[in-house]
């Protein structure tokens, strides 16, 4: 792992992310929430305890990428949406560069792992992105690198920097207004661009609600980041089912936002988000991909105990699931 740079940290602050909301609304679906009441949610974590679901699988493009992506685009000049961007992704981040790209009449290139799961791929190419497919996604991100500075193309990062923290904490402060009272918030971490961004709008507008991040044990990138303090290449790279979640790094902005405004982070095991998966879609009727059901995995496993008594709000970030490959997850579970 690497040091992290050393910089006067600077993130955006609510009234940014509600001036922000604004822009992106044209653009983006406002995603409902749901209180989750029945007798399998009391069998699991009590009677007392009050989960509320943002329903962000309801987003365009299928998951909360489409507000960093459209963020990181907007703010670019005539000049470089001229010249295109480029993208490496596992899948979700590419949709949703595919529709940013789309919405502003840019061109787009998204470098792909073959391992890409075939209705992400299918979705890149319905948006009009032009797909780079490569073996592993270490290569993905040496390609995307390579074609930047060959082809003049702007890098949107899938996690990193102020602009992607900017859009996906839209979806923490729009959270915070449709349910004000919350205790708990539950996020999700893959490289830290959505945990940054909702975590800082959620301790802006509640400095008293706790939250709390959810990483794979396999894809830890961002727990090593916080007790080690240092930011840099998950060794042996990232396993788990939930590749939304595998992200191969973590990097200095992200990290800092999230080791700010994040309380602590739990790990789960890949056969805790099956059983989520399961639990979502019989009792919720959400067919939702691991990463989506990660944080109800969360609450149900480490942090039962924390979250009794509380209100607690989980993001549920996406759905980019084919039906093969989610039957195929919860089918022995």
């Amino acid at each position: 792992m690497a040091e992290n740079n050393t910089y006067d940290l600077k993130y955006p602050d609510l009234a940014a992310f509600h001036a922000h909301a604004k822009t992106l609304r044209q653009h983006l679906r406002l995603t409902p929430t749901q209180t989750w009441e029945s007798p399998t949610k009391d069998a699991l974590v009590g009677t007392e305890c009050h989960p509320v679901l943002k329903l962000e699988l309801f987003q365009k493009a299928g998951s909360f990428k489409a507000r960093g992506a459209l963020t990181e685009v907007s703010f670019m000049s005539a000049e470089d949406k001229a010249r295109g961007i480029v993208a490496g992704t596992g899948g979700n981040h590419g949709v949703a560069v595919a529709l940013a790209a789309k919405t502003y009449g840019v061109d787009a290139k998204v470098i792909v792992p073959k391992t890409i799961n075939p209705m992400r791929l299918q979705a890149i190419k319905d948006l009009g992105g032009d797909v780079m497919q490569v073996e592993s996604i270490t290569d993905v991100l040496d390609m995307m690198l390579e074609v930047a500075k060959s082809e003049g193309r702007t890098i949107v990062h899938p996690f990193e920097g102020e602009n992607i923290t900017l859009g996906t904490g839209t979806l923490g402060a729009e959270f915070m207004e449709q349910v004000p009272d919350l205790d708990v918030v539950i996020v999700p971490i893959g490289g830290g661009g959505l945990a940054s961004g909702v975590a800082c709008a959620v301790k802006q507008a509640n400095p008293n609600c706790t939250v709390y991040g959810v990483e794979p044990v396999g894809a830890n990138s961002m727990a090593i980041a916080f007790k080690t303090g240092k930011t840099g290449i998950l060794e042996g790279g990232p396993k788990s089912i939930a590749d939304s979640l595998s992200a191969p790094y973590s990097a200095p902005y992200s990290y800092a936002v999230c080791r700010k405004f994040i309380d602590d982070i739990v790990l789960i095991e890949d056969d805790e988000m099956r059983r989520a998966m399961k639990i979502l879609f019989e009792d919720l009727k959400l067919a939702v991909e691991p990463a989506g059901a990660a944080t109800t995995a969360a609450l149900i496993g480490p942090l039962r105990d924390k979250c009794a008594n509380k209100k607690v709000g989980l993001i549920i970030c996406g759905a980019n699931i084919g039906t093969g490959t989610f039957f195929d997850l919860i089918k022995d579970i």
